[in-house]
């Protein structure tokens, strides 16, 4: 009891009490903070590989999702161009199977192509690249205008390619570069983009070298029944006269005469008809099978 009566030794033991209190309060702050330490490691240590492996996934989605829409844009792009070289083959089959030449000139004003049929109407072995001047070589275009200066081809298409005008039809007498003489038909039309923009024009051409020469041969037949007309009428006015002079004639050696010349009037008259009559219809057969 003195001992605890002594101020020193109960300081010395207040001392040790507060002190080993802290101790403990100590310990007891230092497991609960490793704990937390441990927990949050554990927590992060769980969670980094969650972290890491989201962008992986979503990186393979991605190439994945690039990958399909590549195939897509392949896929298409070959349908496309599929279909683009049906449809360019369809074309050249249906070019090289016309009758009538195709010249297509391009907005440079050079043929950039033609059909067989161009080439052999125009007597080139190739006319790409060349120019309507070059081509049809003043050329000159039948008009009804009497009075007007020559109008050539060239000049009707390059007004069609470079000034924007409508559709023309024309006629035009042509030479071939071996100098043989045509007659054609030129239908000028100009080709346009989607967007309203000039693509090029396009020249399509028929070969009237036959219906040509029938309808100069029947002009020229026309001029010799006016001259066959006339003929006929002076023959039977004559033949009139002469039949006239017979019956009021009593001499026999005159209406001898008379009769002869009548017979050899008719005679000529029969020949001249007959054979006209005859090429008139041998020209109307041929006419006619070349309409069919």
């Amino acid at each position: 009891m003195k001992i605890l009566a002594n101020p020193v030794f109960l300081r010395a033991g207040v001392v040790f009490c507060c002190a080993a209190f802290s101790f403990l309060l100590g310990l007891i702050l230092i497991r609960v903070m490793r704990k937390n330490i441990t927990e949050e490691a554990e927590i992060s240590s769980e969670a980094s590989p969650s972290l890491e492996a989201l962008p992986m996934h979503l990186y393979n989605t991605v190439i994945q999702q690039l990958k399909q829409q590549k195939h897509e844009l392949q896929v298409q792009s070959q349908t496309e161009q599929a279909r683009a070289r049906t449809a360019e083959t369809f074309s050249q089959a249906v070019l090289s199977n016309l009758s009538s030449g195709v010249l297509v000139f391009g907005t440079n004003g050079l043929v950039k192509s033609t059909n067989a049929a161009a080439k052999a109407i125009l007597g080139f072995a190739s006319t790409t690249g060349m120019s309507a001047a070059d081509i049809f070589r003043g050329a000159e275009i039948r008009s009804s205008t009497s009075g007007a200066g020559p109008v050539y081809v060239a000049d009707e298409i390059g007004s069609v390619l470079h000034e924007g005008s409508n559709r023309r039809q024309v006629e035009a007498e042509y030479e071939t570069p071996s100098g043989e003489q045509r007659f054609i038909s030129l239908t000028i039309s100009p080709v346009l983009a989607t967007e309203g923009g000039l693509l090029g024009i396009a020249c399509l051409i028929t070969d009237l070298s036959e219906l040509e020469q029938i309808r100069r041969a029947q002009a020229l037949r026309g001029e010799i029944s006016a001259e066959m007309a006339l003929q006929l009428r002076t023959s039977l006015t004559t033949i009139s006269g002469y039949a006239q002079q017979l019956a009021t004639n009593h001499d026999p050696e005159l209406a001898k005469q008379l009769a002869a010349d009548i017979a050899e009037e008719a005679t000529q008259l029969d020949c001249s008809i007959g054979g006209f009559l005859i090429e008139k219809g041998a020209t109307q057969g041929v006419a006619a099978g070349s309409s069919e």
